[in-house]
């Protein structure tokens, strides 16, 4: 089979075009929210929403409603739990975030368990990525439209709030209210990628592309282009493999993305462990002939 047969043949099935389309929008707006999530060092509250939005999602399949509204209520509700423990008892942040997201989570496997269903709401957990249907990928370029459109919107306003909240507060901005936002942004931006990979694979796709990215540039505006050029690549080429060898979709996606990261670990310019002693390596090489030459 030639490259181009390769590439091809997976576009002749229907449900290949519909994942190809829903991993593309997954990965970009997950990847565009994670430069936030790891600038502000809000990784693990990353990972608490999005186990903690599982019970919405299951509720709001029960009532009838759109999944991102169960998500966005069970997500500001974990958010509102964690800084409630973390207040009002001696559990420090961390031990709060793993005791919310934890129970949640848990009700979430519960309300699966005992809600009869048509369809197998196991896939919420795990991820459907080939059984998307086009209803459910509706849903997912819209809610990615609108979480997309509303982070370059306030870009700049998140921006401050992550580099120093104090100054954003100081030229009238409210930094709680930057805050809430940022996190109902990162609910629906569960709800758009847990249809790709599932819950429990979701805080890969929200942390993996931004710390990628924090590793090969120290400028910002270049960390919202190179994390969702990585992504997307990462995902498309996971769903490729799956196809071909025949593989769990959403596992491969995280994989991928796993890999590439290893490989900017070690060997970006500035930052990568053996990338630095590369280069610093070269320019002891360089410096020499430099003064040779004066």
């Amino acid at each position: 089979m030639n490259p181009i047969d390769i590439f091809l043949e997976p576009l002749g099935y229907e449900f290949m075009v519909r994942a190809l389309i829903t991993t593309v929008a997954a990965a970009t707006v997950c990847a565009v929210l994670s430069c936030w999530l790891v600038l502000i060092g809000w990784s693990l509250m990353g990972d608490a929403v999005s186990h903690a939005v599982l019970p919405g999602v299951v509720l709001a399949y029960i009532a009838g409603l759109p999944f991102a509204v169960g998500a966005v209520v069970f997500g500001f509700a974990a958010v509102g739990a964690i800084g409630l423990v973390r207040e009002t008892s001696r559990v420090k942040e961390d031990a709060a975030i793993g005791i919310v997201f934890t129970t949640f989570f848990a009700a979430g496997l519960v309300l699966v368990s005992v809600t009869p269903s048509q369809t197998d709401l196991n896939h919420i957990v795990f991820g459907n990525l080939l059984g998307v249907d086009r209803g459910e990928l509706i849903q997912v370029v819209v809610l990615a439209a609108i979480t997309l459109l509303a982070l370059v919107l306030l870009r700049r306003d998140f921006t401050l709030f992550a580099f120093d909240p104090t100054h954003a507060h100081a030229i009238g901005l409210n930094p709680r209210v930057l805050g809430s936002a940022l996190l109902g942004l990162l609910a629906l931006t569960a709800v758009v990628a847990l249809q790709a990979v599932g819950v429990v694979l979701v805080v890969a796709m929200l942390i993996i592309p931004g710390a990628t990215a924090y590793l090969l540039t120290d400028r910002f505006q270049r960390m919202l282009l190179i994390a969702p050029a990585i992504s997307v690549a990462a995902a498309v080429t996971g769903l490729y493999l799956s196809y071909h060898l025949d593989t769990a979709s959403g596992a491969m996606i995280v994989v991928i993305q796993g890999a590439v990261f290893v490989l900017v670990y070690l060997f970006a310019p500035q930052h990568g462990v053996l990338g630095r002693r590369i280069t610093a390596g070269r320019r002891r090489h360089v410096e020499p002939v430099g003064l040779d030459a004066q």
